[in-house]
């Protein structure tokens, strides 16, 4: 196992900032080394011999890993379930007991799905305060308009069981309109069965679904139903460099 990290990387990987945030408390005098203030970004650190501390805090190694699943129907997104298969069901290494799926998409929703240790870019994913962008495809039963467009770009009213609830603006492009619609709609909230309550508060229906991107991160094509990779270094830093969309931007 690779022991020796350029020091800026490695913080960024313990989730101690972004790459560029760590450069700067490096800069600062804030990182040390055995001891020793380091103000290098690119010095060298041995994660198994070097004591590091940032701003007064151990930093502990972690080993932290990123799985993009393309996620079938069929599949429900927990940890774990006694009676139905779960995500984590499907990634073959089985030494990781930490890994959990980021967000959840309905039982019978396809595609992207980001499974992960590291809680905190999970939480920037899903901040409240940090509507990150949601994408997805979908077919609709029903002619889809450039009316539902702008009632989805206005902020839709859902009635639901627990009451009346305003959705947050969302892009509703429509790609063929017929008896059976085919769309695509982006939303930067995750309610229970938010998209097929929305086609329902125009009186249409969800009959498939698939999440094409979260944020920065877009399905890989090439993975078929089921199957996974780790994600690039690229990947991984975009996410977290992600600001996504404060509520002033609203």
């Amino acid at each position: 196992m690779k022991t020796s990290f350029r020091l800026d990387k490695y913080l960024a990987d313990m989730s101690v900032g972004t790459r560029s945030e760590v450069k700067n408390l490096i800069k600062k005098g804030l990182v040390t080394v055995n001891g020793e203030v380091i103000r290098k970004p690119e010095y060298k650190v041995d994660i198994e011999k070097d004591d590091l501390v940032c701003r007064g805090e151990p930093v502990v190694y972690q080993t932290l890993v990123y799985y993009m699943l393309n996620k079938p129907a069929g599949v429900i997104s927990a940890t774990n379930d006694p009676k139905q298969q779960t995500v984590l069901d499907l990634i073959t290494d089985k030494s990781r007991k930490d890994l959990f799926p980021v967000g959840r998409l309905d039982k019978d929703t396809e595609g992207l799905l980001l499974i992960t240790n590291d809680g905190d870019l999970a939480h920037q994913l899903l901040s409240p305060k940090k509507h990150v962008d949601k994408v997805y495809r979908a077919r609709i039963e029903g002619q889809v308009t450039a009316e539902d467009a702008a009632l989805f770009a206005k902020g839709l009213e859902i009635d639901d069981e627990d009451g009346a609830w305003r959705a947050m603006p969302a892009k509703l492009n429509i790609l063929s309109s017929g008896p059976e619609s085919e769309v695509e709609i982006t939303i930067r909230e995750g309610k229970f069965h938010q998209i097929k309550r929305m086609f329902e508060a125009v009186d249409k229906k969800v009959v498939y679904l698939k999440r094409l991107s979260m944020g920065s991160l877009r399905l890989d094509e090439t993975l078929a139903l089921g199957e996974y990779r780790e994600l690039t270094e690229d990947e991984v830093q975009a996410l977290k460099e992600s600001k996504g969309h404060t509520n002033d931007e609203e």
